[in-house]
């Protein structure tokens, strides 16, 4: 399976998965990174792994289209099974998302549809937790359709919220949990036991 990553930042998730294939724990290639971000670590990441990389962004392509239609092209070129969002802070194309149908994936710091949203993403999700005084949070990987942290959830896993936790020492421990479920969940669609469904 050719994998095909989007992300904004540092791409620290993104690497793990890279790691695991890399290793052999996942039977899978990454193909090629997407950020929207001439300047993120994701693409520095990606260059030194030799994996093609492409900066493809609003400064690159004004008119949201054309730029939907390049980030398809440039999927299709590199042969893409699976999209992978690695911390992507850009809603998805229609046209990507007519092209990719259920074969888009994100992974959110939270328990999912809590903490979820526009705008809620790293950080705020983990301050979101600890003003809410939640016993719990987790991680949750999911199916991108056209609406913030909206589309059909493939897997979850619960992380306690410890007393005297703060935003920053949660975010430590559900980081670390990511990184883990985001390997065990790609493992289980290659391996078909997760069904990615043309969901409508």
């Amino acid at each position: 399976m050719n994998l095909g990553f989007f992300a904004s930042h540092n791409g620290t998730n993104m690497q793990v998965v890279i790691d695991a294939c890399r290793s052999g724990k996942l039977s899978a290639a990454p193909a090629v990174v997407i950020s929207n971000n001439k300047d993120s670590g994701a693409l520095e990441r990606a260059r030194s792994e030799k994996i093609p990389a492409f900066h493809l962004s609003d400064v690159t392509h004004p008119d949201p289209v054309e730029l939907d239609r390049e980030i398809v092209d440039v999927l299709l070129e590199h042969d893409v099974n699976l999209v992978v969002l690695a911390g992507y802070m850009k809603k998805i194309g229609p046209v990507t998302l007519a092209t990719f149908p259920s074969r888009i994936i994100n992974i959110h710091p939270g328990l999912l549809p809590r903490h979820g949203g526009q705008g809620m993403y790293g950080m705020r999700v983990h301050e979101a937790v600890i003003a809410s005084g939640d016993k719990e949070t987790g991680v949750t990987i999911h199916v991108v359709d056209g609406i913030y942290d909206h589309g059909p959830v493939l897997a979850q896993t619960k992380v306690p919220v410890r007393k005297g936790d703060t935003p920053g020492s949660l975010a430590k421990r559900v980081l670390a949990v990511e990184h883990e479920f985001y390997v065990e969940t790609i493992d289980k669609i290659i391996r078909g036991e997760i069904e990615l469904h043309p969901f409508t």
